[in-house]
């Protein structure tokens, strides 16, 4: 027993270089564990709470929104850390501007955009030219003609 202890308490040179490879690759592993965290995880929350933050900052007179809890309204007053919301035609609730979950829609200011960026789409896709038409007509009518016999 008491040579089993020595040669636990004084490692050979070989087994001290194979105790200091394992240690490093464990380090390695951990770094990497932590990267992938980092892209994965810690990353995508950061810029979810930073378009939220945005969001909350922007809300406008006028906006339609949704509550965490559901409730949809419009945006009749905002305040420093609240805003009131209209429910119904007599009803308006007042919510904390962290209980507002999304902005629907907003007012015809950004209507505007949204058609801006479909005319960009728009002109993205190639125009066809009549000849690529007569080709495809042409195509479509052998593929008829080949149905019927």
């Amino acid at each position: 027993m008491l040579s089993f202890l020595s040669a636990m308490a004084a490692p050979e040179a070989s087994g001290a270089a194979g105790t200091t490879g394992s240690m490093m690759t464990t380090f390695v592993t951990f770094g990497l564990i932590i990267v992938i965290f980092y892209f994965l995880i810690i990353r995508p929350q950061k810029k979810r709470d930073k378009e939220t933050k945005e969001m909350l900052a922007a809300i406008k007179k006028g906006d339609k929104v949704v509550s965490i809890g559901g409730i949809h309204g419009t945006v009749v007053a905002v305040k420093e850390t609240t805003v009131v919301v209209k429910v119904d035609d007599n009803t308006r609730l007042e919510f904390s501007r962290s209980a507002i979950s999304s902005i629907v829609n907003r007012k015809a200011e950004n209507a505007e955009p949204s058609s801006k960026k479909k005319a960009k789409k728009e002109r993205v896709s190639a125009p066809q030219t009549v000849e690529a038409t007569v080709e495809q007509a042409e195509v479509e009518a052998d593929a008829e003609k080949k149905d019927n016999n």
